[in-house]
């Protein structure tokens, strides 16, 4: 019993010489190239996003009467539309602005575009066409009356 645990002991403190033998730390070996650290790319300015979504066709954030003018405005067609999620319908009607940007003179493409963007859990498959359209007359009077 005693030379079966010598044994193993010897066995383990081999083991632990081989592999602290085996560390890269050696004196002669030639020093590793730390990776250089990178800077992060420097965040894009207000100014520039704005301008760059006024480009995309997305309008700036509405301001307070704006938005409430829309948030009434979608409440008119259907109080569900906008369910208790302000923000949220903004952002949709934003997005919107994009779709009757891109596609100006196209009405019927911007209601398709409306009846998929806005749903609610109570309408997952949609508002319809007549409320999509008049959702669509809702984002371009007062999120995006320029487009």
């Amino acid at each position: 019993m005693k030379r079966t645990a010598a044994t193993a002991l010897t066995a383990l403190v081999l083991a632990a010489a081989l592999t602290a033998c085996s560390s890269d730390d050696n004196t002669d070996a030639a020093p590793k190239k730390k990776p250089r650290p990178t800077t992060a790319p420097s965040a894009s300015s207000p100014k520039a996003v704005a301008d760059a979504q006024a480009a995309a066709g997305i309008p700036p954030e509405p301001n307070a009467a704006m938005k409430l003018g829309y948030l009434r405005a979608l409440t008119g067609i259907d109080p569900d539309i906008v369910h208790g999620k302000e923000d949220k319908a903004v952002d949709r009607g934003r997005n919107q602005c994009q779709t009757i940007h891109n596609f100006p003179k196209d009405k019927p493409q911007q209601a398709k575009m409306a009846e998929m963007r806005f749903t609610s859990p109570s309408h997952p498959e949609r508002f319809g066409k007549a409320k999509a359209a008049q959702i669509v007359e809702a984002v371009h009077t007062n999120l995006c009356p320029k487009f």
